[in-house]
């Protein structure tokens, strides 16, 4: 399957959000009802306009996976469930690294399946933080790609 690469309008962030939503709920096991109820509306409302958006679609458009970047960090990348195991996670990173030039990526501790993504992809732990950049209880992890 082609896995272009597409750029995202002001006008489908709530679709974003959704991905997000199914996303979160199907890998951030960690996260309690009200967390997700918090970052909401900040993803729809603050972080979306904060970063360079890029996305994956289906074959009728849709967006199933997102990336956002911001000074060389990526700031999230999100895949709806249904769509997980099918590379796109892998061609949107790949395309951040290499277009907008990624090489740094903070992650929660507790989502194991994204930090060994990221290992798996080069990015290796430099760094820790016992709270998410909003202060809640979420370890974070500071990875950064190594050259080799």
């Amino acid at each position: 399957m082609d896995h272009g690469i597409d750029y995202i309008d002001k006008f489908e962030y709530k679709e974003v959000v959704n991905v997000w939503e199914a996303s979160v709920r199907a890998t951030h096991h960690f996260l309690k009802e009200a967390d997700i109820a918090y970052f909401k509306p900040l993803i729809l409302n603050t972080y979306l306009d904060a970063v360079e958006l890029r996305c994956c679609r289906d074959e009728y458009c849709k967006i199933i996976g997102f990336v956002g970047v911001a000074e060389e960090n990526l700031e999230m990348l999100f895949i709806h469930p249904s769509h997980r195991g099918k590379g796109i996670g892998k061609t949107l990173l790949d395309y951040v690294i290499n277009s907008l030039k990624v090489n740094k990526v903070d992650v929660n501790e507790q989502n194991e399946q994204a930090v060994g993504f990221y290992k798996h992809c080069g990015f290796e732990t430099i760094g820790r933080s016992e709270t998410d950049a909003s202060g809640k209880p979420y370890p974070i992890l500071h990875l950064e790609l190594i050259k080799i």
